[in-house]
Parts: C-alpha cells; structure tokens; sequence
C-alpha cells in the first residue's frame, strides 16, 4: 500500500496523519482529518495530492478541524481503471464526503483544479459555506492553456502521461521558484509510481474544456455562471512566476470578487505554498480568525 510506502520512504514526517476511506461506488476515497472546531476544506488539483497541504494542516490542526481529501485516483484514495473520471464526479465525490462528516460552515480553501472542483460545491450549497481562500486557480472556461499541456491532452497525451510521467515528474520542479527538497519530491510522486497509478494525472489533462464539444464544458460553464451571486469572503493568494494559471487568471478572480483581499507573491510559482509557506499561512490565519 502507499501507506506503507509513506513509512519506508521515510516521508513520516512529512506525512504524519492517520489515513480514513469513505467508499464510494465500491471504491475508496482517502483523507486526511485532523483536529476539532470549525472545518477547513482543502481540495488540491493535479498533479498533487493531499500532500500539497501537509503544513498548512498541522499548522491549523491545532486550532480547526481539517479535511483534506484525495480526489479518486489521486493520492492514497483507489485508482480505478474503468472510471469516469471527470468534473461532476469530483464534485459529487466530495460533496459526498461533507454529508457523510456532516461538514457545516466550512472554511474552503483551493488550488489548482481543485478551484473548479471547489466553487463546483459553493455554487450548489453556498449555504455549507463559510469563507474562501482561492490559490493558483480557475473555476471558468478559458483559452489560456499553455502549449505542453495543450500538447499532453492530444492522442499520445495520455500514453506520455502514464508511461513516461510526463506531467508529474516536471511539476516537481516547474511549479515552484525555489528547488523543493529530495523528500518533498518523493511525497509529491510517491502515489503516481506506475503506468495505472497515473490514470487519474492523465484524466485530470483530458478534462480540461475547451470548448463546447467537451462533457465537462456545461457543467464548469454553470460554476463560471453562478460565480458573482457568491457573497463569501474571500482571500486570494497567487505565486506570480505561474506558467499555467497565469496572471490573466489572478485578475478575473480580482475582478470578480473587487471586495477579496489579494496578495500577488512574484517570486512564487505555481505551489504557492511551497514557495511562500510563512507569508500565505500568516495570511490564512488572519482572513480566518
């Protein structure tokens, strides 16, 4: 299991919560939940996992109560082959784990295709929700995508994905502006080993709309749709030096939600918290209490 593989890998550390499994459809959703009080949410995209936000949990554990789920096929939850692994059923997945923890007035906090996946389920139950921290995201159709993930969602796409791990191997080192640990590569990487460990990186790539002609187009146009009837606070938090989710990203949110407190962090990349771990945890804290 890659439980285990966490101990043997010496990632214990890094890594230290106790592992829970809601099951779903006969397959099993890992996560992470740790501490008491208000719950925060954390979704995570690709090619992360739970792992991306291993500090700000035990940073917050001590004070909130914090859920952070592996979406199917990620992290240490099943990676089923026959799968549909798109939007709505991520979404559904998790808003089936709120009702099974009976989460109430949740903190959200989301990155990366955990934005659309996020603001899926505040555009449904804005009632569940309490605030919202945005980070490195998009919740909304758009054309800006650069040209190699472009290029990975064509026919050899998937093969290059899964066989020679041609996304989450350079994410290792093309989200972040400074060079992340030995051990942090190898939590980052450590659920994604083998051809059929990455077909949720691969899907994750192929669900990306472009336009009208894909199945998950509707259901991210209904989420860019409700966005501006959402009256949460908000915080966003954004590495500048992004390849991906680039600054065109960080002004619609801005422009959005004019009321959001925004930091722009230059010299941050894409994981954020990597990059500013001190300055966008302090922030959490203070938009949170």
């Amino acid at each position: 299991m890659v439980k285990n593989r966490i101990a043997e890998k010496g990632l214990s550390k890094l890594y230290p919560f106790n592992s829970h499994f809601l099951q779903l459809n006969g397959h099993n959703l890992h996560f992470v939940d740790e501490g008491h009080g208000q719950p925060i949410l954390m979704l995570h995209g690709n090619p992360t996992w739970s792992f991306y936000y291993r500090n700000l949990i035990q940073t917050f554990s001590p004070k909130l109560r914090c859920v952070v789920p592996d979406h199917m096929g990620c992290g240490l939850s099943d990676k089923p082959q026959d799968y549909g692994y798109n939007l709505e059923a991520h979404i559904q997945n998790t808003y089936k784990l709120i009702c099974f923890l009976d989460l109430q007035k949740i903190i959200l906090i989301v990155h990366d295709w955990g934005g659309a996946i996020g603001f899926g389920l505040v555009t449904r139950y804005p009632e569940l929700f309490d605030r919202i921290v945005i980070l490195n995201t998009g919740a909304f159709p758009s054309q800006e995508i650069p040209k190699r993930i472009d290029f990975l969602k064509g026919p050899f796409g998937e093969w290059l994905t899964r066989k020679w791990n041609l996304f989450a191997w350079p994410a290792t080192f093309m989200t972040t502006t400074k060079p992340l640990p030995k051990k942090v590569k190898e939590g980052y990487l450590l659920p994604y080993n083998s051809y059929e460990n990455r077909i949720a990186v691969a899907k994750f790539v192929q669900d990306i709309p472009m336009d009208e002609s894909h199945p998950s187009w509707h259901t991210l146009k209904e989420i860019e749709e409700k966005l501006p009837a959402l009256k949460h606070p908000k915080l966003i938090l954004w590495g500048g030096k992004d390849f991906c989710f680039n600054q065109h990203f960080f002004e619609r949110w801005v422009a959005l939600y004019p009321e959001a407190s925004a930091r722009w962090y230059a010299q941050a990349g894409h994981y954020v918290l990597e990059d500013a771990l001190e300055e966008t945890s302090e922030e959490i804290w203070n938009f949170i209490k």
